[in-house]
Order: structure tokens, then sequence, then C-alpha cells
């Protein structure tokens, strides 16, 4: 099948239409984005078949062919399956959570001073101490 990108005018009918979602990387300056398509099936006078690729109610190239990143121009795009540009933000937004503001606590000093503990070198040298056997 053929590929008609950047047509304009009346679409006509098409004999398919497949829904496909891809998420983007740009590798040149890292910004990442998704976009949904509606991929047309046609069939031109001749009987030749065709698809049209719509993104936004608006004819656009196929986005396999050679994406161009929307911030940058640049075009070396990694596409990858839908939802991986959400789910990393996502992370990254629970990563960067800040806390609320508010008071802290401190912890609890205990109000009973404890005895304090006289170490003798028998008590340090217990764990060496092997058992005849």
């Amino acid at each position: 099948m053929s590929e008609i990108a950047g047509q304009t005018g009346l679409r006509g009918t098409p004999t398919a239409v497949v829904h496909e979602s891809y998420s983007f990387a740009c590798m040149r300056c890292g910004h990442g984005w998704e976009q949904s398509y509606e991929i047309e099936h046609h069939t031109d006078a001749d009987g030749h078949e065709f698809v049209l690729y719509v993104a936004d109610g608006r004819v656009v190239p196929s986005p396999l062919s050679r994406p161009g990143c929307q911030n940058c121009d640049g075009h070396v795009v990694r596409i990858m399956r839908p939802g991986q540009v959400s789910s990393v933000r996502g992370a990254a937004e629970r990563h960067h959570a800040v806390p609320q503001a508010g008071p802290v606590e401190a912890p609890a000093v205990p109000a009973e001073p404890r005895e304090p503990h006289h170490w003798h070198l028998s008590d340090l040298l217990h764990p060496f101490q092997r058992k005849a056997g």
C-alpha cells in the first residue's frame, strides 16, 4: 500500500479506519510527546489502495516515516508504544513531589535517664570466644 501524505480537500469515504497511538522521544533535546492517529484505508479511482494518517482532524505524514520533534524540529526521534511518555511523567511527578509545609515533630526524649552501662573487657571479647568442643 502506498501512502499519500498532506492530501487536502475531501478525503472520500475510507474502506476501513484503524486507531493507533504512539509515544515519541527526541534524542536531540529530550522532549517527549504522545499522539493518536486515525489510519484511513482508501482505494483510488484506479483501484490502488493507500492510507492517510489523520491526527487532530488533519491529514499528516506517517509517524513511522520520519517523525520530527515538536520542540526542536530534530529528526532523531524514538517511537515507542503508547503510554510510555505519560508513565514517565507520572513517575517523575511522584518522585519530585514537594512535601506539604507544616510543623516538624521532634522525637520524644525519654523522661528518665538510663543507668550507664559499664563495659568490661570480657563483654567485648565474648563474641570472639569459642566453645570448647
